[in-house]
């Protein structure tokens, strides 16, 4: 399983992911779920995978042969217009892919291939945008009612960043709402594990503002964790007492 969550702020784009993709207690693997490309000064494409491990790296390494292709081959990521077409053609690329996974594996590979995809960023002259594409390789885009999307193990994480969330928040507040998120999910569910990836991309950068790896040791993440445990056993103790005398 997997947990990736993007976020839209006023300054930018955050984005943050697990790197676990086997639950098994003797057997786990850490593979990257987050990877970008950027064009110095006028964009930056990152994508967030979940689902079928062959699937997503499938879809991801043809993206990235592309972008190194001649030019007269399909180089959407770095010549797209505009976020949406380049939304849908990974959308494209990622239906046709499980597609043909399916196809060559008969009727028994239904539903084993399938993957979910979180795309962002920006092209210059253009706001930050992101959008949430389904297997079929259709997609949402956030908006204001909807300004983060998630991806993979949701449910332990999504009460916090509901709670939590301010578009105008600062990015250092992005990055330990979703902290707190992902320490949520992490204690609730085995299939989600750390190191964790985090990109933070700042309206205009065109590059990554901060990018870093998450170790499970890290200082910071393991001070919010054990700080956020103390202040959830805290607020309980806190709340009135049931009275089992009551009526």
């Amino acid at each position: 399983m997997t947990y990736c969550v993007g976020m839209v702020l006023d300054r930018g784009l955050v984005l943050m992911s697990d790197t676990r993709t086997n639950s098994g207690v003797d057997n786990i693997s850490v593979f990257s779920k987050m990877f970008h490309w950027s064009v110095p000064g006028e964009r930056i494409i990152s994508v967030m995978t979940a689902g079928n491990l062959a699937t997503t790296q499938a879809v991801v390494s043809q993206l990235e042969e592309r972008t190194k292709a001649p030019d007269e081959r399909d180089n959407t990521l770095l010549t797209a217009p505009t976020m949406f077409q380049v939304a849908t053609e990974i959308g494209k690329l990622l239906r046709t892919t499980i597609a043909d996974c399916q196809a060559a594996n008969g009727n028994g590979g239904k539903g084993r291939f399938t993957a979910s995809m979180i795309v962002a960023g920006q092209i210059a002259g253009m706001e930050p945008r992101l959008f949430m594409v389904y297997p079929e390789g259709n997609f949402i885009e956030a908006g204001l009612d909807t300004p983060f999307f998630q991806i993979g193990e949701t449910k332990y994480g999504r009460p916090i960043i509901l709670r939590g969330y301010d578009r105008s928040m600062a990015f250092e507040d992005a990055v330990k709402l979703l902290m707190v998120s992902f320490d949520s999910t992490l204690k609730a569910n085995l299939s989600v594990g750390m190191p964790l990836d985090l990109m933070v991309i700042g309206r205009e950068d065109f590059a990554p503002t901060h990018q870093r790896r998450i170790l499970a040791d890290d200082p910071y993440f393991n001070a919010v964790s054990d700080g956020w445990g103390d202040a959830l056993k805290q607020a309980f103790h806190a709340l009135p007492s049931y009275d089992l005398s009551g009526g």
